[in-house]
This record gives structure tokens, C-alpha cells and sequence, in this order.
């Protein structure tokens, strides 16, 4: 009996910065929202939700979301992407749309593996 098997390349990604000075949850939050807002296809996360590949596999989606230390004053950020897609595929049909006029989620509103 043969199976079908799906290959992904999914990637996760970790990376940690000082801040500059205190700041709240919801002084970063803004910061994301004001420059994700108009993003159709990177998702910022609700608080405490960290990104899954399994998430995005399969699709154009692109989460994100962070923490902040307070013990240390770094903040954690997170992403999480399928390279296949958001990487190649689907960015070259999502940079086409942009460049010829047409809607920029066009061809590519197809829900995650794992909505």
C-alpha cells in the first residue's frame, strides 16, 4: 500500500533584543498592530500564543508574536513560516498580483493544514 506524504520546509525562528528603556505588553502590541495592521498575510498572535509551523503548512500565513522579560528587559520574538509557500511559491504569485494590479490575495486564500 503506497502513502501520500506531504514534505514541508517549515521554519520557526527565535530571536531576542534588548529594549531600550520599560515597556508594556501593550506598548509592543501597538507597535506590531500599527505595523502588521494592513498585512493580509502575517497573523500577530493573541498574548501568550507562540507560533506553530504547523499553523502556517501549507499556506501564505506568516505568525508572529512576542514576550517580554521582564527579569532580563529583552523581548522574545517569534515567527513561524512554510518556506515552500511563504518562501517561494506563493510569494512569487503574491508579488505578481502586486506588480500587475490584481488583489493581493489572489490565488492564495487557501486556509493552513491546521487552521
Amino acid at each position: 500500500m503506497l502513502t501520500e506524504r506531504r514534505s514541508h520546509c517549515s521554519l520557526l525562528a527565535t530571536e531576542t533584543a534588548r529594549l531600550k528603556g520599560r515597556y508594556s505588553y501593550e506598548d509592543v502590541k501597538s507597535v506590531y498592530d500599527k505595523y502588521y495592521g494592513d498585512e493580509r498575510f502575517i497573523r500577530v498572535l493573541k498574548k501568550d500564543v507562540c507560533p506553530e509551523t504547523r499553523f502556517v503548512e501549507g499556506s501564505n500565513y506568516v505568525d508572529v508574536n512576542f514576550r517580554i522579560d521582564d527579569r532580563t528587559g529583552n523581548i522574545i520574538m517569534m515567527g513561524a513560516l512554510d518556506n515552500l509557500e511563504k518562501g517561494a511559491a506563493s510569494q512569487a504569485v503574491q508579488n505578481f498580483n502586486v506588480m500587475f494590479g490584481f488583489a493581493e490575495d489572489e490565488g492564495l486564500s487557501a486556509i493552513p493544514m491546521v487552521p
